[in-house]
């Protein structure tokens, strides 16, 4: 059995923001509003890779935003939402799963309790403050770099990691990470080979523990990783190139 953790946003789905082209179709549905897309080629491409391995969807997103996304192929047997944190089996959450998840982020529980307190006066938030299933904090800030630098300076950074994706900043515990959600459903699910992709600071960890990791032309550059991972799509659309890959190592491991 060969696994595919795959990110979403960017990687296999794209914002309406984002330009992919004219032959696309929609996958999220938003308040009334079409707000993601796939290419017609990833679409087709996606029905001949799930017809190979496993895909299991990794990415951050919450249950309720995950939910959101129909790739018109049929339903996943698993994934990781909640950078990891929550695993959804036909759709239902693991309860034990999710207790081991939480189990594993109690070290980081003060550290999570003061960015909230920090980011509760911070004038430059401009939404709510979430903390998603009691795991990792969300909010969305103006200067966002800047409040990284900040928080950073000011939280165990070796309990918890901060990040920022655009104007959304994010407080995880470190061992909340898709490499270390990934290593544990390798454990539990035994496959023969695992591939990752993703396009974000996210995805690194889950890009470096799988067996082949895809990542957007010039990543490597962008984040100072040397590990053995694998740029593609530099003259495509990358949610395109990655499936590409993943049926030339189905065929490799034939």
């Amino acid at each position: 059995m060969i696994i595919f953790n795959t990110d979403l946003d960017n990687t296999l789905i794209y914002s309406y923001k984002h330009d992919i082209g004219p032959a696309k179709r929609n996958v999220e549905i938003y308040q009334g509003r079409e707000i993601s897309f796939v290419t017609n080629k990833t679409y087709e491409l996606l029905q001949i890779v799930k017809k190979e391995m496993l895909i299991v969807p990794t990415s951050t997103r919450t249950i309720d935003q995950y939910n959101r996304i129909d790739l018109g192929i049929g339903n996943f047997k698993y994934a990781l939402v909640c950078n990891g944190g929550v695993l959804l089996v036909d759709g239902v959450k693991d309860e034990k799963w999710y207790q081991e998840s939480l189990r594993s982020v109690s070290l980081s529980t003060t550290a999570i309790n003061t960015a909230l307190k920090i980011l509760e006066g911070d004038s430059r938030r401009k939404f709510e403050l979430r903390l998603i299933e009691d795991l990792f904090v969300f909010t969305k800030c103006n200067e966002p770099e800047k409040v990284v630098l900040d928080l950073r300076a000011q939280l165990h950074t070796d309990l918890v990691d901060v990040f920022n994706n655009g104007e959304k900043v994010y407080v995880m515990p470190s061992n909340l990470n898709k490499g270390a959600a990934v290593l544990r459903l390798k454990a539990m699910l035994k496959p023969d080979f695992v591939i990752a992709a993703g396009d974000s600071e996210f995805d690194i960890s889950m890009v470096v523990k799988a067996d082949r990791g895809f990542v957007p032309d010039g990543f490597k550059k962008k984040y100072g990783i040397d590990d053995a991972i694998y740029e593609v799509g530099s003259n495509s659309i990358f949610s395109e190139s990655v499936l590409e890959e993943c049926i030339k190592i189905k065929a490799e491991l034939s």
